[in-house]
C-alpha cells in the first residue's frame, strides 16, 4: 500500500513537471472520472509513444529499410514500394477499424495488439536479414511491413481516442511534442553508434551489416513489445458504444463527414497538401547524393540529423500546438518550402555547396524539423478539434482520404523520371505554400 502510495506521488510530481500543471489540474474535453487518473495517463502515454518514435527512428521506411535492402542485394523494385507500402497502409484500413473501435467500451487494448503486432512484424525482418538475400530478402520485408503497417494503423485510430478520454485538452500537444523530445534524443545516441559501428567491428563488410541492421530491427521489437506492456497500464474508463452497424458499411456512411462537415474538410484537405513536408526528405536526399561523396549521407549521418532536430524541436512544436495548431502547421510548411527553395539553389547552382557536411547535414535538420512540426500540428489539431464521440470516426476519416493522397504520391517518381528531381521539389514547394495558406485560415480550435 505504501509503495502504491510512493509511486502515486512520483507520478503526480512527474506529470506536473513535464505537463506544467502544478498548481489546478486542468481536465478540459475529458470525462470527469478520469481527471484524477490523468497525471499517471500521461506519464504512460508519454513513454509508451516514446518508445515507439525510437522505434520508428531505427526502422524507418524512409531511410534504414532502403539502406538495409540496398547493402543486402535485394533489387530496387522491392526498395520503390517501401515508403508507399509503410504509410498508406498504415492508414486506409482505419475506416473499418474505427467502427470496431467505436463498437469496444475500452479501447487501449486495440492499441497493445497492434504494438503487438509490429513486435511480430520486426521479428520476422530479423530473421529474415539472418538468413535470406537477394529477391527473397525483398519479398519478405515487404510483406512484413505490410503487417507491420496494418497494425501500426490499428495503434493510430486507438491511440487518439485514448488520448482524448485520458489526457485534457491543452495538454496534448505537450504530450506528443516531449515524447519527439526524448525519441530524438534517444535516436541522436542510436545514431552515434551506428556511425561508428562499422569502426567497433572487425567483420567483413557484408558481416557487419547483418549484425548493424540485426540490431535495429531486433532493438525495435523488443521497444513495441515494451510499449504495449506500459500502454497496457494507462487507467482508461469506459466510453460510449453508439452507433454500432456493419463495419464497411458505417465506414462509407463516415467519409460523408468530409462534404457535410466543413471544419473538419478544410482540415483534411489542409493535411493532404501538408504531406509535402514528408515527400520532400528523401528527394533532398537525393539532391545532396547527387551533389557529391558527403559523410552525411552515410546512414548514421542522416539519423544523427533526424534525431537531433526531433530531441530540439519536439517539445518546442508541442508546447505552441496547444496554444494555436494550425499556426504550427502553417510554420511547418512555410519552412520546409524555404528548405527546399534553398536545397534546390544549391542544386542548380553551387552544388559543391550542398555536398560540404555542415550544408547537407543543416539542410536535413531543417526538414525534419519542419516535418516534426507538421505533424505535432496536424495530430493535436484533429484530437483538439473533435469530440469524445466523433474523434474514431474523425480520425479514420483523415487517415483514410492521406493514405489515397499517399498513394497518389507514387506518381512523384514518374515526375522524376520524365522531368528530373528539380520539377518534384518545385511542385513540392507549390503545395507545401498552398498548405501554409490554408492553415492559417482555420479556426483556433485550441481556444473553442
Amino acid at each position: 500500500m505504501q509503495q502504491r502510495t510512493s509511486q502515486r506521488e512520483l507520478t503526480e510530481k512527474l506529470y506536473g513537471y513535464l505537463a506544467e500543471d502544478e498548481d489546478a489540474r486542468v481536465c478540459k474535453d475529458i470525462p470527469d472520472e478520469a481527471c484524477n487518473a490523468q497525471p499517471k495517463a500521461f506519464v504512460f502515454h508519454l513513454i509508451a509513444l516514446s518508445m515507439t518514435k525510437l522505434g520508428d527512428a531505427l526502422v524507418s521506411a524512409r531511410l534504414v529499410l532502403p539502406w538495409m535492402l540496398s547493402a543486402l542485394g535485394a533489387p530496387a523494385a522491392f526498395i520503390s514500394a517501401l515508403v508507399p507500402l509503410r504509410e498508406s497502409l498504415a492508414l486506409l484500413p482505419q475506416l473499418v477499424i474505427a467502427q470496431q473501435l467505436r463498437e469496444t467500451p475500452v479501447r487501449k487494448w486495440f492499441w497493445v495488439v497492434g504494438s503487438l503486432g509490429q513486435a511480430v512484424a520486426l521479428l520476422g525482418m530479423l530473421l529474415s536479414v539472418i538468413g535470406l538475400r537477394g529477391s527473397a530478402l525483398g519479398w519478405a520485408v515487404v510483406l512484413l511491413l505490410t503487417l507491420f503497417s496494418v497494425a501500426r494503423g490499428v495503434c493510430s485510430v486507438a491511440s487518439k481516442d485514448v488520448q482524448g478520454k485520458t489526457v485534457s485538452k491543452t495538454r496534448r500537444g505537450r504530450l506528443s511534442g516531449l515524447a519527439a523530445t526524448i525519441a530524438g534524443s534517444l535516436s541522436v545516441v542510436t545514431a552515434l553508434v551506428v556511425l561508428f559501428a562499422p569502426q567497433l567491428m572487425s567483420t567483413t563488410a557484408s558481416e557487419g551489416s547483418t549484425l548493424l541492421f540485426a540490431a535495429l530491427l531486433g532493438l525495435g521489437c523488443l521497444l513495441w513489445l515494451g510499449a504495449a506492456f506500459v500502454y497496457a497500464q494507462i487507467p482508461e474508463v469506459p466510453g460510449a458504444t453508439s452507433g454500432g452497424g456493419n463495419a464497411l458499411v458505417e465506414a462509407l456512411k463516415s467519409l460523408q463527414l468530409l462534404w457535410r462537415d466543413r471544419a473538419f474538410g478544410q482540415f483534411v484537405l489542409t493535411r493532404a497538401l501538408l504531406v509535402s513536408s514528408a515527400f520532400a526528405i528523401p528527394y533532398i536526399v537525393v539532391m545532396i547524393q547527387r551533389s557529391g561523396d558527403s559523410s552525411l549521407t552515410s546512414l548514421g549521418g542522416l539519423m544523427l540529423a533526424s534525431g537531433l532536430a526531433g530531441m530540439l524541436a519536439g517539445r518546442f512544436w508541442g508546447r505552441w500546438s496547444d496554444v494555436a495548431s494550425h499556426h504550427v502547421m502553417a510554420a511547418a510548411a512555410a519552412i520546409a518550402v524555404v528548405d527546399m527553395g534553398l536545397v534546390l539553389a544549391l542544386f542548380l547552382w553551387a552544388p559543391e555547396w550542398l555536398a560540404m557536411q555542415w550544408v547537407a547535414g543543416g539542410a536535413i535538420f531543417i526538414a525534419a524539423v519542419a516535418h516534426h512540426g507538421a505533424r505535432v500540428g496536424r495530430k493535436t489539431y484533429l484530437v483538439d478539434m473533435a469530440t469524445q464521440e466523433n474523434r474514431a470516426a474523425y480520425t479514420a476519416v483523415s487517415n483514410t482520404a492521406i493514405g489515397i493522397v499517399l498513394l497518389l504520391g507514387i506518381a512523384l517518381g514518374a515526375v522524376d523520371a520524365y522531368w528530373g528531381v528539380e520539377i518534384v521539389l518545385v511542385v513540392l514547394m507549390a503545395l507545401g505554400s498552398i498548405a501554409a495558406l490554408r492553415a492559417l485560415a482555420l479556426a483556433n480550435v485550441q481556444k473553442q
